[in-house]
């Protein structure tokens, strides 16, 4: 890298105090260094390939570093002070990596594409582009004015052409492949996405036989049509009917997350509606095993992988096949729990469950009890209701635990398979169709939620699992779980639990699960299986403001993909982005998405270049979700000049290489995955994006499009910035800075209070509607951009939340004024900082800082790095003079944090080369041996003296010390002194008795 010539900022000399480090100083030097810096592209990283490779860049011979934040979405609201939190540490890491050599890529972009800008478009009528572009515009300018080092060649935003181009090629991928589970990985391990040509051709040669409804036929027998919907049963990207979270009212379908408790949209509050319609959906559950056990092979944080593997929801167990009566129809059900079956007394079938109409008995069987009926005269009539209130429910609704389960009998009954007993069937809008089997075998004895479901209803309840007593045998003074009010839903041992041919009465858990499966699969009627809570993921919406599918149909509806060279499918302008349903409050209504309605672009004649000449094609009018272009953007960032390729395997492969070790804890034998070197995000999106993003990148590594396996080798889940929010007496939020506090008289709690009325004060998030939300340019205007970031990093560790305050400020600024002050007089502006020896106490502070402060930047810990430097800092004041060596060294070790303020000084001392790529200093080990050390003294485990010893004193010495202190012979009061528990240098711990 060439140097870099930097010249100090003028001071003005029209102000009163010229010299001093003040709020008008920063924004003069923070603006300034921010053109400097993109005038010199001095945060531009060189590729080992392509137009950005610069072989006489020395970075370009250095290790490299990949350190990215999660993609942001520009918001109209603009950045309020939680949002930079992971930014500023993201950046602090950045900037130490550069000053120990290494070749740091940090890059911001855009995920553009959304729901707001496109219903503000429904609302206003203005474009969503435009509306976009105008947030990007204000995020941008905040983001800048903060001072971040990032590549500013790398930006990218999804709602480009240039950008979505590619996502649109990746699309194309994983539809034209599948998940071959007999294939052999480069690791060994069975299964891997293959292209779907290769299927076809081992059809077409009879290498591989039909299955399903096709067997025993050959692939030529097969009619086109035919051999497209085959293959589509096959594909990892296929479109389907399936249940869905419908908003007539966004006349749109939404995700779950989309959704809240009160069956609602989070955007707009419109009512949910659970309905069928055809989807194109991800396979990601061929995934489901890879995604749960490559967990074990990154650097994430235990909870954070907890969270995937629940949602992925890996479950060992059976299915089972209950017998309807009387149409003999099968029923399966799995379960976790086979070694329960005994003490199945009832089922219970999702509303939707395509068995139900065949349930539904003509008139109530004699005896039902009323609490079955719903207050219905048939079990038409009760199901039917049931069933129309269930579709209005969304799945987040119907799942929420402390809901009251309900249900309504359907007249029919089903054979258990182990007993023979009659087990009524109900529907209950608990049990959801795209969970298992859609059907479960209700045990209440020992699971809560089928135990409140029976004591509502009436049901029996049998206990077949028993608490075991000393000798591991069933407890024979527990009474059962009727008696006890509540499931024993414990691991026990088997009790009644027997027939003529089979009983696993005295069997603990996993020996009785295994003997029933054993038996359930010898007699025909089940087998064990493995299950996920995971679905195919729903991969479309009805909207405009989205990446186009490069998806054609024929007039026979068969689906084929856009050649490359028509690639990107651009979205054509419309008059109205609004979709539209025959009834907003109709759940059976259907949506017409809007460009549906752009029929010169839905309806054309195109050369696919497959033989066969111009055809006339439908596209589709589904646009993809706002997941999509998230699901790559980190490759992106790597090659994003790049008209050729999404990235250039070359480049992909410096940046995303694989680390000579794995990380702490994998598997013995486990090939490191490679990946973003460091992700920094917030824990709300742990699950569904970087799920999907995992998944996008095994099939692009199975396909060799790259060779990393992982998208993010280290992930760090920051924190949330919180504040106090504000509410009247009508529960309206009111500005939380027009508040005001009154302390009490009695020393009792404050109140507080505006515009003259109490309020009530609560604690959470930050928020525009929450009305406490407090703008980065209040604090770049009050204080400067440095001390802004110099206060969220000092707040407290990273991981953990914590609650603004806007007075804590001040604290952070006069950590950088005292800097300054070390370093610049104040009445003259000249540098004070005189060259000649540092004196030894000096010396021995300044390299344990460095010691310190390079640990703690390392790992992330920038609260106690900036406690640790000023503690250096406040030391350098009282000195008569600064010496140049602890000047220098403490401005470049401020310079991440603060780098402002670290160029402006550092360009001061006289440096004519910017301090971003100057060398972090080393600490001399030599004077990082302590020569007195803290020893705690501690009387029958309680602390009672410190003494400052030697840090080489003796046991014998040290025993000897802690005896002869005072506290401690007042601690034992004449006691007799039975043991004394030495570990010189640092603790004494004296047991008297």
């Amino acid at each position: 890298m060439s140097e870099q010539q930097v010249e100090v900022v003028t001071s003005d000399a029209t102000q009163e105090h010229p010299y001093r480090y003040t709020a008008a100083m920063a924004d003069r030097i923070e603006r300034a260094w921010q053109d400097r810096w993109e005038e010199q592209g001095i945060y531009r990283a060189p590729n080992p390939a392509g137009p950005w490779a610069d072989p006489e860049d020395p970075r370009s011979r250095a290790a490299k570093l990949l350190v990215l934040d999660m993609f942001p979405y520009p918001s109209g609201a603009g950045l309020h002070v939680g949002h930079p939190l992971g930014y500023i540490a993201t950046d602090v890491y950045a900037r130490y990596h550069r000053m120990t050599g290494k070749n740091v890529l940090h890059a911001l972009g855009y995920d553009a594409f959304g729901l707001p800008a496109e219903q503000y478009a429904v609302q206003t009528g203005q474009h969503p582009r435009k509306t976009t572009e105008d947030n990007i515009v204000i995020m941008a300018r905040q983001l800048r004015r903060l001072g971040l080092g990032h590549d500013d060649r790398r930006m990218i935003r999804t709602i480009d052409p240039s950008y979505y181009k590619w996502t649109q090629w990746i699309f194309k991928q994983i539809f034209e492949s599948w998940y071959d589970t007999e294939a052999v990985r480069a690791d060994g391990g069975l299964g891997k996405a293959r292209p779907i040509s290769e299927l076809r051709d081992e059809l077409e040669s009879g290498a591989r036989a039909l299955t399903g409804d096709a067997a025993g036929r050959t692939w030529s027998d097969l009619t086109a049509v035919e051999q497209a919907a085959y293959l589509d049963g096959f594909r990892l990207a296929y479109a389907d009917e399936a249940p869905v979270n419908w908003s007539p009212g966004l006349g749109t379908v939404v995700a779950n997350e989309e959704v809240t408790n009160e069956g609602r949209t989070e955007r707009g509050n419109y009512p949910v509606f659970r309905t069928n319609l055809r989807q194109w959906k991800m396979r990601i559950t061929a995934y489901a095993d890879r995604l749960a056990e490559d967990l074990d092979r990154v650097d994430w944080p235990e909870k954070i992988k907890l969270m995937q593997r629940n949602w992925i929801g890996r479950s060992q167990g059976a299915k089972v096949d209950f017998t309807a009566e009387p149409s003999g129809e099968k029923l399966t059900v799995f379960t976790t729990r086979p070694d329960t079956l005994f003490g199945a007394t009832f089922m219970v079938l999702a509303p939707e469950h395509p068995a139900v109409p065949g349930l539904v008995a003509e008139a109530w069987p004699e005896g039902t009890d009323e609490r079955w009926t719903s207050g219905f005269t048939t079990p038409g009539e009760a199901v039917i209701d049931y069933q129309q209130a269930a579709a209005r429910k969304s799945d987040v609704e119907r799942q929420i635990e402390d809901k009251t389960k309900t249900g309504v009998f359907t007249g029919g009954y089903a054979t258990n398979p182990v007993n023979g007993d009659r087990l009524p069937v109900f529907i209950a809008d608990y049990v959801l169709m795209g969970y298992g089997t859609g059907a479960i075998m209700a045990v209440p004895a020992h699971d809560e939620r089928d135990y409140e479901f029976a004591t509502q209803l009436g049901l029996p309840i049998i206990d077949v699992v028993s608490p075991t007593d000393a000798s591991g045998a069933a407890d024979p003074v527990w009474a059962g779980s009727v008696a006890d009010g509540v499931a024993f839903a414990a691991a026990g041992v088997a009790i009644n639990s027997h027939n003529d041919e089979i009983s696993l009465d005295g069997l603990e858990l996993a020996e009785a699960k295994a003997s029933m499966t054993s038996w359930l699969e010898d007699k025909g009627l089940g087998e064990g299986t493995i299950s996920y809570r995971m679905r195919d993921w729903l991969f479309s919406r009805q909207r405009y403001w989205g990446e186009p599918f490069p998806i054609v149909y024929d007039e026979d509806g068969v689906a084929y993909t856009l050649p490359d060279s028509m690639l990107p499918l651009e979205l054509p302008e419309v008059d109205d982005y609004s979709p539209r349903t025959f009834d907003p409050d109709d759940a059976q209504s259907k949506p017409e998405a809007p460009l549906s309605r752009a029929r010169e672009w839905v309806e054309v004649e195109l050369d696919l270049g497959d033989g066969r000449g111009r055809r006339r094609f439908t596209r589709e009018t589904n646009t993809m979700p706002q997941w999509a272009g998230s699901c790559w953007y980190y490759l992106r960032y790597l090659d994003p000049a790049n008209d050729q390729a999404m990235v250039d395997p070359e480049v992909e492969a410096y940046w995303m290489a694989r680390h000579a070790q794995p990380v702490a804890g994998a598997p013995a034998g486990a090939q490191d995955p490679g990946g973003v070197d460091l992700y920094v995000g917030g824990a709300e999106h742990a699950v569904l994006h970087l799920l999907y993003a995992r998944f996008w990148h095994k099939v692009l590594f199975d396909l060799g499009v790259i060779s990393s396996e992982e998208p993010f080798r280290k992930y760090f889940s920051q924190g949330m910035i919180q504040a106090y929010a504000f509410t009247d007496a009508r529960g309206q939020y009111v500005p939380a800075a027009e508040v005001e506090e009154r302390p009490a008289a009695d020393g009792s709690e404050s109140t507080w209070w505006w515009q003259g009325q109490q309020v009530n004060r609560e604690y959470g998030k930050i928020g525009k509607s929450l009305k406490n939300a407090v703008s980065p340019d209040e604090m770049y205007d009050q204080f400067g951009a440095d001390t802004f970031r110099v206060y969220e990093m000092s707040m407290g560790p990273l991981e953990l939340g914590r609650p603004w305050e806007t007075r804590a400020v001040v604290g952070s600024q006069r950590f950088l004024q005292r800097l300054w002050r070390n370093v610049i007089d104040e009445e003259t502006g000249e540098v004070r900082v005189v060259d000649g020896i540092i004196d030894p106490a000096t010396k021995s502070l300044l390299h344990k800082t460095i010691d310190a402060v390079r640990k703690d930047y390392d790992g992330l810990r920038f609260n106690t790095a900036i406690a640790k430097l000023t503690e250096l800092n406040n030391a350098l004041t009282k000195l008569t003079a600064v010496p140049r060596e602890a000047a220098e060294a403490l401005v470049v070790m401020v310079a991440p944090v603060a780098p402002h303020v670290g160029e402006e000084l550092w360009a001061r001392l006289g440096h004519t080369d910017s301090v971003v790529y100057q060398s972090f200093p080393d600490a001399d080990p030599a004077l990082l041996v302590e020569d007195t050390v803290t020893c705690v003294v501690q009387v029958q485990g309680k602390v009672r003296d410190r003494l400052e010893v030697a840090a080489d004193v003796s046991d014998d010495e040290l025993q000897a010390l802690a005896l002869a202190s005072e506290r401690v012979q007042k601690a034992l009061d004449g006691k007799a002194i039975r043991k004394v528990i030495v570990r010189a240098p640092k603790l004494v711990n004296i047991v008297a008795g």
